[in-house]
């Protein structure tokens, strides 16, 4: 049993479970010495370290505290001795089944070649997960042991600060990635003294840490050429700008944190920030408000990747990614986007439209004729409201109102590009109310004269593709594939051609008693 003074502040196991130890000593009126521990899951506990009025030890949590007799935690092991049960084990359980496959003795060729490979001083990538490593052991058998490691994974395990994680690491002078996650490690008084021992570190994952953005700031001096920083899940709330440490930053990882949307910005000017996931972080706005609408922002400078699913951002800010002109991959799923659209293909048309560089949406490759396909459709979409709002034609007379501008930036663009929707296609959308009534169509096949007419009552809501479906099987077409068009009385002479199979036939303003023109190739 480990003295007081040794015992408070360790990390301890239990059935499983893991936890710091905040007291050691009697608890009246029971004999003998308890340990009071505050597990990392408070639904393991039973109180806040009070026990009968008399309190021992505080908690985080109002049921993360227990008392546990010392012979039934485990204070963990060191380094070395967890590395030759996790690999030496595992080596001798290979030689086990190699062996039993024959009763006979027999010469296993190249088994030293293997023996060599498996040796622990030529380990580069270790997992340590929840092996319950407490520490490093004896002077230099660290290094002596795997000096050639670049990649660590001490996630799950019993480290109690980072005095003593960096006890390891200094004898790990290639380690160049660290996964931490899961564990509670208590801050250092003096952090900058410890980078040594992680001066090569590139990747550092501390998810699930219980840490704040202000511990994490106070430990960044630590790990000063860090690229890669992942911290979800856990109490990272107001966000601080940071001054002088994590400059190298290419990654940040912040999703499931209910992060102060106000904060948000004050980690926009690292300059090397490439990817930035704020994922599940109770978002309802992400804006920026040092640029006008369709210019480039001077935040996020070097931003390439945005992830910001399952939050709660509304339609009305989307156009503010437009300002963020280099991103090429961006992920909104789960999010209240551009409600007004009932299909969800329409929603991501519309963003493809509004972003020009974008390669990768909601993890889906962005295909040019996705992207010409949808930018000809957000012309034909809003090619009214411009209209209404002063646009025209002819490139002089073009000079829609702020308002307009404002809400579609890059309007002027795609008509420069594509050239002015013609008017005939751009018939204001029906309310919404009238949207799922249904439509009387007529089914022609102007290329075959001996099928005739088919008339059937479907609703606006109904998506092209569906739609020829159907026609499949009216016409006994398998396999074939349809065109379409339609002819409007209102528009004489004139067929509008149905060319995106995820659209409903209202996005087309297809009315009733309209006919559908099908062709098959």
């Amino acid at each position: 049993m480990k003295t007081q003074e040794d015992a408070v502040g360790r990390r301890v196991s239990c059935d499983g479970e893991r936890g710091t130890v905040r007291y050691v000593g009697p608890v009246p009126p029971t004999a003998g010495v308890w340990l009071g521990v505050e597990w990392d899951d408070p639904e393991r506990g039973k109180h806040d370290g009070s026990h009968e009025g008399v309190r021992y030890f505080t908690c985080r949590h109002p049921k993360g505290g227990s008392f546990v007799r010392p012979k039934k935690a485990s204070f963990g092991v060191d380094y070395v001795t967890a590395l030759k049960q996790r690999y030496e084990v595992e080596l001798q359980e290979a030689i086990g089944e190699d062996l039993k496959i024959s009763s006979r003795t027999v010469m296993m060729v190249g088994f030293e070649d293997v023996k060599q490979k498996q040796r622990l001083e030529n380990l580069t990538e270790i997992s340590l997960r929840r092996c319950e490593v407490s520490g490093p052991g004896p002077e230099n058998e660290i290094r002596n042991a795997t000096p050639f490691a670049r990649s660590l994974d001490l996630s799950g395990n019993l480290l109690s600060s980072w005095e003593v994680l960096a006890a390891i690491t200094e004898q790990l002078e290639s380690l160049q990635e660290l996964q931490l996650s899961h564990n509670r490690l208590s801050t250092s008084s003096d952090p900058s003294r410890l980078s040594p021992a992680f001066s090569c570190l590139r990747v550092l994952s501390l998810n699930s840490c219980a840490l704040t953005w202000t511990q994490v700031l106070h430990c960044a001096p630590m790990w000063p050429q860090v690229e890669e920083l992942y911290l979800a899940d856990n109490d990272v709330t107001e966000l601080l700008r940071p001054e002088h440490v994590l400059q190298a930053l290419k990654v940040l990882d912040l999703s499931s944190n209910q992060i102060v949307q106000e904060t948000v910005l004050e980690i926009s000017h690292l300059p090397g920030l490439q990817k930035l996931n704020l994922s599940s972080s109770g978002l309802s706005v992400f804006q920026f408000s040092d640029a006008s609408p369709g210019t480039r922002t001077a935040l996020f400078p070097a931003l390439k990747t945005l992830l910001l699913d399952d939050n709660n951002i509304s339609e009305v800010n989307i156009k503010d990614h437009v300002k963020i002109v280099c991103v090429f991959h961006l992920s909104c799923r789960r999010n209240p986007l551009l409600q007004r659209e009932k299909n969800l293909e329409t929603s991501r048309q519309i963003i493809i439209a509004r972003l020009s560089r974008l390669e990768l949406l909601d993890m889906r490759q962005v295909l040019s004729d996705e992207r010409r396909g949808a930018e000809l459709d957000y012309c034909k979409m809003f090619g009214a409201a411009w209209l209404k709002a002063g646009g025209h034609s002819d490139p002089e007379k073009n000079q829609p109102n702020t308002d307009f501008m404002s809400e579609h930036p890059r309007f002027l663009a795609l008509l420069q590009k594509y050239g002015a929707p013609d008017e005939g296609e751009l018939r204001e959308q029906k309310p919404f109310a009238l949207k799922n009534q249904l439509l009387t169509v007529t089914f022609v096949c102007p290329e075959d004269s001996e099928r005739k007419p088919i008339e059937k009552k479907l609703p606006g809501s109904m998506i092209v593709q569906k739609v020829k479906g159907l026609l499949h099987r009216l016409l006994k077409l398998p396999g074939m594939e349809l065109k379409l068009s339609y002819t409007c009385s209102k528009i004489a002479g004139r067929e509008i051609e149905i060319d995106n199979d995820l659209k409903p036939l209202e996005f087309y303003s297809v009315e009733d008693g309209d006919r559908i023109l099908v062709r098959w190739s």
